[in-house]
């Protein structure tokens, strides 16, 4: 995704700029906004992944204690998201129609429990603003390996559905007799699991127009490393380990 490093750049100069307005109004007034809890669901896309790559429950809870004098939160979230591989590419039977990634062998679905802190760094001063937190956060990684099905014809015509075979079908698409891929939900009943773990780090950019409504960015890296390497291309370098940047649109509400 060639477009994830400039979106980087740009959301880091205006990080900077941000930066520079929170200073000249933290000046003015000391009239900072606090709340109890932040509830918000999001969409993310990363690097490693297609434009939508996944969805995002996360919560932020007010701690008692400060960081360095500023206010702290226990943070929560919940990530589900599709992992893809660089050589990924899609093709298109042109007598069906329909659309193929040849030697694709698995999806590879990740759920992210995470825990972690998140500290407000600048807050909002009465309704102007924006509020920017640092997140640092951690959890188990629960990676699901769903077979890539394929629809292809038999000798006799018929169309048959079944887990792409990278010893069966070793020539093109067309001479295997592949005529496309099988439906998203055919498959699941035969997944495995490859458990792991992850870290990320993040700035998050509450853009509220409302008190009481959430509306931001999460922007961040992560690092995640499995027990086994995810099958998810046949005849390509498969990894155990990632890394991706990512960002996240999150709404939702908050509390006092």
């Amino acid at each position: 995704m060639r477009y994830i490093p400039t979106i980087f750049s740009t959301c880091l100069l205006v990080f900077l700029s941000l930066n520079l307005q929170a200073q000249r109004r933290s000046k003015i007034t000391d009239s900072e906004e606090t709340y109890k809890t932040f509830t918000s669901v999001g969409l993310t896309t990363n690097t490693n992944s297609g434009i939508l790559g996944g969805a995002v429950f996360r919560q932020s809870s007010a701690l008692n204690s400060n960081f360095m004098g500023k206010n702290q939160y226990r943070y929560l979230a919940v990530e589900l998201v599709n992992v893809k591989h660089p050589k990924e590419l899609s093709e298109q039977d042109f007598v069906t129609g329909k659309r193929l990634v040849f030697g694709k062998q698995n999806y590879l679905f990740v759920l992210r429990p995470e825990y972690g802190r998140e500290i407000t760094l600048f807050n909002r001063h009465e309704d102007e603003g924006i509020s920017i937190s640092a997140i640092l956060a951690a959890g188990p990684s629960l990676g699901i390996e769903k077979p890539y099905m394929i629809q292809y014809k038999d000798t006799d015509g018929r169309i048959i559905t079944a887990a792409f075979d990278p010893v069966k079908h070793t020539s093109s698409s067309q001479s295997a007799g592949i005529v496309g891929a099988g439906s998203f939900f055919q498959g699941f009943g035969q997944s495995k699991i490859i458990p792991g773990l992850h870290v990320k780090t993040a700035l998050s950019f509450e853009l509220s127009a409302f008190r009481e409504n959430v509306t931001g960015l999460e922007i961040g890296f992560l690092a995640e490393a499995f027990t086994r390497k995810a099958q998810i291309m046949a005849w390509a370098d498969n990894r155990s380990f990632y890394t991706s940047g990512y960002i996240t649109l999150y709404f939702g509400t908050k509390k006092r």
